[in-house]
């Protein structure tokens, strides 16, 4: 994506800058340690009209963790349709993924997890529809940089309730150090982000934010991921975001995804292919949902060779089963999830971005002339990635752009959830009209999410934008929408935006977990919420995330299981808010050992195993 950025930014640099803001409100988020041991929440995804993913994360002392689910059909869990027991570890960072089956289809349940006699809170899902459906919404996002500032977008997607689920189009995480995009929050790890420990780090760190949670406990996702899950720019075998100084490539790739399949609600869809995440998933008669790959399954390096006719993005067995997937498609709508522009961008007679499609333009004229030569009759293309909004035919040779003629579908492009874009100046937008005539509409600014509105006659997306994202709360205000009707493969402009079927709406999942009776104030909680320690077993640095719920002064010892102190350390004083400290162990033997966290008045304590 900095390939763009860069290039715009030669017309116009803009100079942002940002005040650092706290990751947390400790008046409005206090109730983090009434979640123990369930910190980050809960999750689903990949919802089919009989299963659904559900996901969770247990922090706890032993080596192991036996965790029981439930689904049912109420809020209060009494109408339970499922449950069972599942095993999770350090080798899986103690997450937990259960495929439950032997659902009703578009059916709203609700589910929660119990270890360590505490229950998770309650999530809410929704399986898939079979069959004829009037209408399927769904949230689109992309491009949550946790530097940029706070995740709003999620937050007024959760007020909304009328959709069915969020599909995310990549970078739901990124992989730089603390002020190298973005210096509104800090990360942690604080630096860049490179082994296994690091990724999941970022994750975990992710999924405390109360946002996120939010958004997660309240609506399934379909996800994919983008470059910064990885490195920026990358491809199957490198990226610009990574140098022979930050170790072996391929490791670096298998982490990421390693740490990606831990943290994301998402069904594998194969279990002896640990790289693919390409996946189709149905909602009844109406849509044939293609969730793309179009970063590390198979994708060559950009720039490098753009005329040659064997050059590939997806690769060639994303690329084949994308074509038996559209030819044998019977639904109303064949839509691709997917991250980066397929319709060109030209300035002064040349691409921009050879990042997008543009870098492999005989690979998207086949997938088009396919459409065209197989009647593949509504591809609709959603993309995420560039920080911007667009919406566009995807042209043809003897493309017109007055009537639409030889567009072989439409692409409707969100915008970042926080990500920024830099590249807005007046009249930027005029010059990519004048240029693309197959481009509708362009807003270069602001921030925000589209609805996707399907039925039987028409797709819709409409774009709504988030005031700023430097404060919690903001204002969203509509955008514009634009839609394309079933078979004409262009867009139209729509006069106002859709709007989603009251009964289709439900109960959301309940804020607190069960048997929960006394909601957890800042008067009556312990000093310090012991949130986890990644990775454990750890091989030499251990990170530490712990919630202080007052100012104090603290120290942190590692005693052996003898109880000898072999470590001891000032950490001086610690502000309200959530903390984080590394720690290298590298010079201790292996064994099993103790992290104790200090105040003035009480000691919390940590089970590690140090190996090798």
């Amino acid at each position: 994506m900095k390939n763009l950025i860069t290039l715009l930014s030669v017309i116009f640099i803009a100079n942002i800058s940002f005040a650092q803001i706290d990751f947390y409100d400790v008046d409005r988020y206090g109730d983090i340690a009434g979640l123990e041991p369930f910190f980050h929440g809960v999750a689903s995804g990949d919802p089919t009209s009989n299963s659904v993913i559900l996901w969770t994360r247990v922090t706890t002392d032993s080596m192991q963790a036996h965790v029981k689910w439930h689904i049912a059909r109420d809020t209060g869990m009494t109408d339970i349709v499922a449950e069972g027991w599942v095993v999770t570890d350090g080798e899986m960072d103690f997450t937990v993924k259960v495929d439950v089956s032997g659902l009703n289809p578009y059916t709203t349940y609700y589910y929660d997890f119990y270890s360590q006699d505490q229950y998770s809170l309650r999530g809410r899902t929704k399986t898939a529809p079979t069959g004829d459906v009037d209408a399927l919404r769904f949230g689109i996002v992309s491009c949550s940089n946790f530097a940029h500032g706070f995740f709003n977008v999620y937050e007024k997607l959760v007020d909304r309730n009328d959709i069915d689920a969020i599909i995310h189009l990549g970078d739901y995480i990124y992989e730089y150090a603390d002020g190298e995009f973005g210096d509104v929050r800090d990360y942690e790890p604080s630096t860049e982000i490179l082994n296994i420990s690091d990724y999941r780090m970022r994750h975990s760190y992710y999924k405390l934010d109360p946002q996120l949670r939010r958004l997660h406990q309240q609506y399934p996702i379909i996800a994919t991921w983008d470059d910064h899950e990885s490195a920026n720019n990358s491809w199957e075998d490198g990226a610009e975001n990574h140098n022979a100084g930050e170790g072996d490539w391929a490791t670096r790739k298998s982490a990421s995804i390693q740490a990606y399949n831990e943290w994301m609600p998402f069904r594998k869809p194969d279990a002896t292919d640990e790289e693919r995440i390409y996946r189709k998933l149905s909602y009844g008669n109406m849509m044939d949902l293609f969730m793309l790959d179009t970063r590390l399954y198979g994708r060559e390096e950009q720039g490098q060779n753009q005329n040659d006719p064997n050059r590939t993005l997806l690769g060639t067995n994303q690329y084949n089963w994308l074509e038996n997937g559209l030819g044998n498609s019977t639904a109303k709508w064949q839509v691709l999830g997917q991250q980066v522009m397929m319709g060109p961008l030209g300035l002064f007679g040349n691409p921009v971005n050879d990042d997008q499609w543009d870098g492999y333009p005989a690979e998207r004229d086949k997938l088009q002339q396919f459409v065209i030569d197989n009647n593949v009759p509504n591809m609709v293309v959603l993309t995420g990635d560039i920080h911007t909004s667009w919406a566009m035919d995807i042209p043809m040779d003897g493309y017109d752009g007055n009537t639409g003629a030889n567009s072989a579908g439409v692409e409707f492009v969100v915008t970042s959830v926080t990500s920024t874009s830099f590249i807005n100046f007046d009249g930027l937008e005029n010059l990519i009209f004048l240029a693309n005539d197959h481009i509708k509409w362009a807003n270069l600014s602001k921030r925000g999410y589209y609805i996707l509105n399907l039925t039987e006659t028409r797709c819709q997306a409409d774009w709504y934008f988030i005031d700023n994202v430097l404060d919690q709360n903001a204002n969203e205000t509509y955008g514009s929408s634009w839609y394309t009707d079933d078979g004409t493969r262009h867009l139209g402009e729509a006069s106002q935006a859709t709007t989603g079927d009251p009964n289709n709406e439900t109960d959301y999942a309940p804020e607190d977990p069960r048997n929960y009776s006394d909601p957890v104030s800042i008067e009556n909680l312990n000093e310090l919420a012991f949130i986890g320690v990644h990775p454990n077993p750890v091989v030499e640095n251990i990170y530490l995330q712990f919630f202080n719920y007052d100012s104090h002064n603290m120290s942190l010892s590692i005693f052996d299981a003898l109880g000898k102190e072999l470590i001891n350390e000032d950490l001086g004083f610690r502000t309200a808010g959530l903390q984080n400290k590394t720690i290298n162990v590298s010079t201790l033997a292996a064994g099993t050992y103790f992290i104790v966290l200090k105040t003035e008045n009480r000691s919390y304590k940590k089970t590690i195993l140090k190996v090798k």
